[in-house]
């Protein structure tokens, strides 16, 4: 199967993006460096929107619709 170079760079990027936010994530909750409240607010959001983003590029990666009713806009 061959993919198009923009749907391979979504992706990756995509993936990319997500897991320097899973990293930050783990720094916090896996190794225990301190974090102030609303910081924690804010890592846990860009992680799940990183996550989101990368799900959506690789459902369009593999040629699956998206579903309708995501969380996020």
């Amino acid at each position: 199967m061959k993919v198009s170079d923009e749907r391979r760079h979504a992706y990756l990027k995509a993936y990319d993006d997500w897991q320097t936010q899973l990293a930050a994530l783990h720094e916090v909750f896996l190794e225990g460096k301190p974090r102030a409240g609303d910081q924690m607010k804010g890592l846990l959001n860009r992680e799940a929107r990183a996550k989101q983003r990368y799900d959506e590029a690789r459902l369009q990666l593999l040629g699956i619709a998206q579903p309708a009713d995501s969380p996020f806009d």
